[in-house]
């Protein structure tokens, strides 16, 4: 592709500043990002509150997180920030160790402990083998047995492209995938770092979603608290791309119209129309309700084809819910939790993890979260949850005195296991530039920052 082509990159995230940078080492500098906020960073949003920055958003990394340290290479920056860890309470506030089998209230569950020890390294084993492939980057060709992408094995994240019909158990809901390879105890690990991360429940999900994103040496970073955060949050690695970009996001941007005619790409933003040649959209292609923060999909401002708008009407999204809030010093939590059994659908909208992110001080915010949708059950109305997760603070014994910040994102894109096994990806992949227009952000790859930057990365090698 000529290098001096126009490209307008749709949204200032981690996706589409992930592809600024990537084009740009590429030789593309004819580039222009548009983000309809006044920050960057999307769902890596880190305010400030006494001096210190806490996550509303992406909390922390992985040492596996590749594209991320390709960013802080980029820009010349660490993960600097406070080392994090965790304990467990179930629904009554009792703290718990469900883990250690050296407990005696564990005694019983000896047996259990011991064989999911068995099943977890059942599951490394076969997702290496029966199901090679599994952990490259994006969906392209899961459902028809076949994977082809940037392994992200290690950090040279090489491209590989094979054959693997057992990769079509990927389509599964992750909890029939389990069964199907009877390893269910497995769910018990990987629960903690998905859903009370927002990311839905085991019996509705894919297992192509939960595996790519959770790999098993993401997770087992995540089981050995092998993590990395940042002193002034994950908002900060954004902004400091931004900063390091020939042409930074252009914040306040509001897109009115696209129009794709004749070879060209007419985007009208702020009122007026700017001409491209070729557009990658990162924010959302689609959102099936209206929202109170007026956020819109793509297929609503664009001159959306017959096809973009039968795919895109497949996506669905999570209802997570943040709250960051103050307490009395005596009643802050020693330590963050996280409550396993808030994690059912049949406590949808309860309190599932809550975050103390400074061990050093306890004038700062603690930060909770909590699903209120699953496909199959009614959604819960935003303020209903939030007066559940402020009770159930009250009974793990660390109530909030005050609120002082709270958030409700469109948050983790996804096609449900029908749609997923009937192709979804490959048609939209087959799109790709069909329309002068190419697709990428979360509901390409998996919900986390680096999965999208990691998208963002294979996009311009694939295509530019």
């Amino acid at each position: 592709m000529d290098k001096n082509v126009r490209i307008c990159i749709v949204g200032g995230g981690p996706a589409g500043l992930s592809a600024g940078m990537y084009l740009e080492k590429k030789g593309y500098e004819n580039y222009t990002i548009l983000e309809r906020l006044d920050r960057v960073g999307g769902k890596c949003w880190s305010p400030t509150y006494n001096g210190r920055r806490y996550e509303m958003g992406a909390i922390m990394g992985v040492p596996s997180y590749y594209a991320v340290h390709d960013v802080e290479e980029f820009c010349g920056i660490t993960h600097d920030g406070p080392q994090l860890n965790r304990n467990y309470k179930n629904k009554e506030g009792k703290v718990i160790e469900p883990f250690n089998p050296k407990k005696l209230s564990n005694l019983l569950k000896l047996p259990r402990l011991a064989k999911m020890k068995k099943q977890v390294k059942k599951l490394g084993e076969i997702l290496e083998t029966k199901y090679k492939g599994y952990d490259v980057n994006g969906h392209r060709g899961v459902s028809e047995g076949r994977y082809d992408g940037f392994s992200q094995a290690n950090a040279k994240r090489e491209p590989v492209k094979g054959e693997n019909p057992n990769l079509k158990d990927l389509c599964l809901p992750f909890n029939e995938f389990c069964k199907l390879n009877g390893v269910e105890l497995t769910q018990d690990i990987w629960i903690g770092p998905y859903t009370s991360f927002g990311y839905g429940y085991f019996d509705e999900i894919p297992a192509a979603y939960v595996l790519k994103y959770l790999d098993f040496q993401t997770t087992m970073n995540f089981v050995k608290v092998n993590l990395w955060t940042w002193k002034n949050g994950t908002q900060y690695i954004w902004e400091q791309l931004n900063d390091h970009l020939k042409h930074p996001a252009r914040l306040n941007s509001k897109i009115e119209k696209v129009e794709r005619k004749d070879g060209k790409v007419f985007v009208t933003v702020n009122g007026k129309v700017e001409e491209y040649d070729k557009i990658i959209v990162t924010a959302p292609l689609y959102i099936p309700n209206k929202r109170a923060d007026g956020q819109v999909g793509m297929v609503d401002y664009f001159d959306a084809r017959e096809d973009e708008k039968e795919l895109f009407s497949k996506i669905d999204y999570e209802r997570y819910d943040v709250l960051a809030v103050e307490t009395k010093p005596e009643d802050h939590p020693e330590i963050s939790y996280y409550v396993f059994e808030n994690m059912e659908k049949e406590r949808l909208g309860h309190l599932m993890v809550y975050y103390r992110r400074w061990k050093d001080t306890k004038d700062q915010v603690i930060t909770t979260y909590a699903l209120r949708k699953h496909k199959d059950t009614k959604e819960i109305p935003y303020d209903e949850c939030k007066k559940m997760v402020l009770e159930d603070l009250k009974i793990m014994k660390n109530p909030a005195s005050n609120v002082v910040n709270e958030w409700s994102v469109y948050y983790f894109p996804h096609v449900f296991s029908k749609d997923y096994a009937a192709g979804w990806y490959e048609k939209v992949e087959a799109m790709q530039d069909k329309y002068d227009t190419f697709y990428a952000g979360e509901i390409m790859s998996f919900g986390d920052m680096d999965e999208t930057a990691e998208y963002s990365r294979e996009l311009v090698e694939r295509f530019f």
